[in-house]
């Protein structure tokens, strides 16, 4: 993503936080934003989903803000970053528009900071079980669970492994609700 001059407004997605020990209260990431100089800080559920206003480069400020996690909690947390434009791209990117529809809680979204690998979507596909189903669009991994997450064999290091980076994801509803607060900064 290049750098940009004004403030532009981005979903900054922190990995893993809020599971046993890695805990971040959303208020507190959203003062440690403002603390780094991000604009209108909103953060959405308690699963590290953050949307404000930066300046310079995204990627810049996603690891000043890992870095501040790391200061303030004692854990690493990966952020990745993606600008409005991206974002929306997203919506239109999603290849299992009908799954969405009626299950959006079984449609993942996976990122990392870099697209996955080239044989990421393959190896996937391997140890899918049946019934679930991947795609990579741009540097988006889509992956349909059709009986759930619980019950799938793509485990968060088996993908990550695949994927060549840490990836992290959100479910359908999820990305659509990001796409709604990117649109109303305050």
């Amino acid at each position: 993503m290049p750098a940009a001059k004004d403030p532009a407004r981005c979903v900054l997605l922190l990995r893993a936080i809020n599971v046993g020990k890695r805990q971040l209260p959303m208020a507190a990431l959203r003062e440690i934003a403002e603390a780094l100089g991000f604009g209108a800080p909103k953060t959405h559920l308690a699963s590290g989903n953050l949307i404000a206003s930066v300046s310079g480069a995204p990627a810049a400020a996603a690891k000043r803000l890992e870095q501040s996690i790391t200061e303030h909690f004692g854990f690493h947390s990966d952020v990745i970053v993606r600008d409005a434009a991206r974002w929306q791209q997203y919506l239109r990117d999603n290849p299992f528009a009908e799954a969405s529809a009626s299950e959006p809680n079984r449609v993942m979204l996976l990122l990392a900071n870099q697209a996955p690998v080239a044989t990421a979507e393959a190896l996937l596909r391997e140890r899918a079980a049946p019934g679930e189903t991947v795609r990579t669009v741009r540097d988006g991994l889509w992956i349909h669970f059709a009986h759930g997450i619980p019950a799938s064999k793509l485990t968060p290091n088996f993908i990550d492994k695949c994927v060549g980076l840490p990836a992290t994801g959100r479910n359908w509803r999820t990305v659509q609700a990001l796409a709604g607060l990117l649109g109303t900064p305050e």
